[in-house]
């Protein structure tokens, strides 16, 4: 990796709140978030993206430039959001990691086929969240060119 890392906007989906505690040390201890925001089911992710309700200032909820998504949360699931996401013109080059304790293949075949960039599981330890986060972030910020977005302001 560069030694000069990027600071990246982050947007964690995630009901539990011990995962979103775990993630935001790992994502702080690797450097990784600059700016890191969290929402806690699929409807208020939309309403993030979308800039409504308590996001309608898009400069307290920037666009971000990763979305780690769970599958498995309340209101609206992570495969709805998922879809919703893949289907809006202005959000569907956002890079979408589905980070989720599901391994199950059903999950990864209709995720893949709803337009998701990445299918991961959460590991079980937090070493491993470490490991997994380091490789999050040399993959979609070291590697791999994504497209500039202009701010909707």
């Amino acid at each position: 990796m560069t030694t000069e890392k990027k600071k990246c906007t982050i947007l964690v989906a995630d009901d539990d709140p011990d995962d979103r505690l775990l993630l935001e040390d790992a994502l702080t201890e690797t450097k990784l978030a600059g700016n890191l925001y969290f929402v806690e089911d699929g409807e208020e992710l939309m309403d993030y993206l979308l800039h409504k309700g308590k996001y309608i200032n898009p400069s307290s909820s920037p666009r971000p430039e990763l979305i780690l998504l769970d599958l498995n949360m309340p209101r609206k699931d992570g495969r709805e959001a998922l879809k919703e996401i893949k289907s809006t013109p202005s959000l569907r080059q956002i890079p979408i990691v589905v980070l989720t304790t599901s391994k199950a293949e059903e999950d990864i075949y209709r995720t893949y086929d709803l337009g998701v960039n990445s299918f991961v599981s959460k590991p079980v330890s937090y070493e491993g969240l470490l490991e997994l986060v380091q490789k999050i972030g040399i993959y979609w910020f070291d590697t791999v060119k994504l497209p500039f977005y202009k701010a909707d302001i």
